[in-house]
């Protein structure tokens, strides 16, 4: 058999090593992987890429949302800057709307909410003036900065009969702002709402909590009773963020 005729039967082969190998470089570079991966893949090839792919491409076909949270999770704990980081640096590059607002988003979950809600505020212009991300965005920082007043005048901008602007997590907001301004039966029932629509623990705790402040202290009990039910049902892994805010509504009824 000629040689011609053993390269012509792997050149195929080869192109099509070829092919995947890149594919999975391009892979690596769109989903922020360690760049030593693209070495592995295009210089020790098909090894390399199959590697790449039993290592990295594979779980991530596999798991579901629940374990991509997790990961995300155990990424912010080992390194809490990356996202803020990353963000900024998007933001200098290319000041966008959508950029302003995952950077106020990070600086959020690092308890920058000065910064947020001045990234919120400087979003929120000319046709993006009244998008309802933006609001509530910018009401939650101006809440977590005790600006209650300037936060109802937010949130009362967001249209009551858009289902996609009055989110639970906005209900809430509402509630909160009502509190805030001293609008204790408005809040009560903002807050009740936003407790039964809202699948996690927040929405029921931050409810527990304004009970407690109420005086309503055996209904915030056993609001905080029925979160110690659901938490012994809860998968560990998510355990620490719904004691959180279980722990939110024991503090406020300790000081009650």
């Amino acid at each position: 058999m000629s040689l011609f005729n053993l390269l012509g039967g792997s050149l195929p082969l080869i192109g099509l090593s070829l092919i995947v190998s890149i594919a999975l470089a391009v892979h690596v570079v769109r989903t922020g992987r360690e760049l030593f991966w693209l070495w592995i893949i295009l210089i020790f090839q098909p090894i390399g890429g199959l590697v790449y792919f039993l290592a990295i491409v594979l779980p991530e076909l596999t798991r579901g949302p629940a374990a991509r949270r997790l990961e995300r999770t155990a990424r912010a704990a080992l390194d809490p800057l990356r996202e803020y980081r990353e963000a900024k640096q998007a933001c200098e590059d290319t000041p966008t709307v959508r950029n302003q607002s995952r950077l106020a988003q990070a600086a959020t979950t690092l308890g920058r909410h000065e910064e947020a809600e001045r990234l919120y505020a400087e979003a929120a212009h000319g046709i993006h003036a009244e998008d309802p991300a933006l609001l509530l965005g910018r009401a939650n920082a101006l809440l977590e900065l005790g600006r209650g007043a300037e936060a109802l005048s937010v949130l009362e901008r967001l249209p009551r009969d858009d289902a996609d602007a009055y989110t639970p997590t906005a209900v809430l907001a509402l509630g909160r702002a009502y509190e805030a301004v001293g609008r204790t039966a408005e809040a009560d029932t903002a807050l009740a709402e936003a407790a039964q629509r809202m699948p996690g623990f927040e929405g029921q705790a931050r409810y527990a909590a304004f009970m407690a402040r109420s005086g309503r202290k055996a209904e915030a009990q056993a609001a905080i009773a029925e979160m110690d039910k659901r938490l012994t049902k809860l998968a560990a892994q998510f355990r620490k963020e719904g004691k959180h805010w279980r722990d939110l509504a024991a503090k406020a009824l300790a000081e009650g």
